[in-house]
């Protein structure tokens, strides 16, 4: 099982927010999660980022491979 860091949006229309989540390669955007370790608000000014570094860094030990806009956003 190959893990990704993903964004996962939550929210209403027009107003997006993200969690950054652990999920199985496979899974799609807003499917089933493993495990939830920040979130992003690009809604309000400047954008709020969230992030558990700690849990974070667990899991690019374990292997998880962060997506390109997660990457960006983490300055990876």
């Amino acid at each position: 099982m190959s893990t990704k860091i993903k964004l996962k949006r939550i929210g209403r229309k027009r107003l997006g927010i993200y969690r950054i989540v652990i999920a199985d390669e496979s899974t799609k955007r807003d499917g089933k999660v493993i495990s939830a370790i920040g979130t992003y608000n690009p809604t309000i000014k400047p954008p709020e980022l969230n992030v558990d570094k700690e849990n974070l860094k667990i899991w690019l030990d374990r292997g998880a491979k962060p997506t390109q806009p997660v990457r960006k956003l983490l300055k990876l």
